[in-house]
């Protein structure tokens, strides 16, 4: 069976260290597109924090072309269009939002149209910089501030490396059976709703698209991906992924800087 889409994840995969797509990779996707394979972003981002690279391969503002976003939370038509969304309550939220504060740990949460929220006055400059990569506002808001039916597509335990491993345990233990926990950079601590994961995201489109997950190719680096690996028929880890990624993957290309995706795509793709 033919491959009809490309999952493909953004930061460490198609991106390169420099958070740009190079050359040889942006010509191998773009020759996927003439050939009418679908090639979808499966990311943490929200769509506004994608357009550029969406417009980089001529498929933004299409109705007929999606992406994956907030880790799975929602999907989406790069145009805009909402076709599924799966977001964590208020109650939640709120919880969450007091957990950081009780353990001195920054934390801000993300909303569907891409802005960002935190409770903190005294901003962690990782915070900032998911604002700036997302070409997002960033709002300092306390819970009772905001509306009581105010939801959040994922929220962000942040700090550096050492903050983070000595915190997941405790994270994890106590919102684990709750809410979906993963661990999606050294420095980032994510919470979504528990029904939601890139793989069961990318299961829905499938669905919507009535592609079978044969035809799916999947490609990342880190923990959140490997729910994509889980479900489609070929998993590609990068050479700069972790050991669980690759793990789970059906094949190990290059890293991000030396043009693993097109790699992947010239050697799977074109079968």
């Amino acid at each position: 069976m033919g491959l009809k889409m490309i999952a493909i994840d953004l930061d460490g995969t198609l991106l390169n260290s420099h958070g740009k797509i190079l050359p040889r990779t942006l010509a191998a996707i773009k020759t996927v597109l003439t050939r009418k394979i679908k090639v979808v972003f499966c990311t943490g981002r929200s769509l506004v924090g994608i357009q550029k690279y969406l417009c980089e391969l001529g498929i933004n503002n299409q109705s007929d072309q999606y992406v994956i976003t907030f880790n799975g939370a929602v999907i989406e038509t790069t145009a805009g269009q909402v076709l599924s969304s799966c977001l964590i309550n208020n109650q939640y939220y709120r919880t969450l939002t007091v957990f950081g504060q009780q353990h001195q740990l920054p934390f801000n949460v993300a909303v569907p149209d891409g802005r960002l929220y935190t409770a903190n006055y005294d901003v962690n400059r990782l915070i900032i910089l998911q604002a700036w990569e997302n070409s997002a506002g960033l709002l300092i808001r306390q819970p009772k501030e905001l509306p009581s039916d105010f939801e959040i597509a994922k929220g962000l335990y942040v700090g550096e490396k050492k903050l983070i491993s000595q915190m997941e345990p405790l994270v994890t233990a106590t919102f684990g059976q709750q809410l979906y926990i993963v661990r999606t950079s050294d420095n980032f601590l994510e919470v979504m709703h528990p029904k939601v994961s890139k793989g069961q995201a990318l299961k829905k489109l499938s669905n919507i698209c009535t592609i079978k997950s044969s035809e799916i190719m999947a490609i990342g680096d880190g923990e959140n991906d490997i729910p994509l690996f889980d479900f489609a028929g070929i998993a590609v880890a990068m050479g700069n992924g972790t050991v669980r990624a690759k793990q789970h993957a059906d094949y190990v290309t290059a890293d991000n800087d030396t043009d693993g995706v097109a790699a992947a795509i010239e050697k799977l793709a074109n079968n």
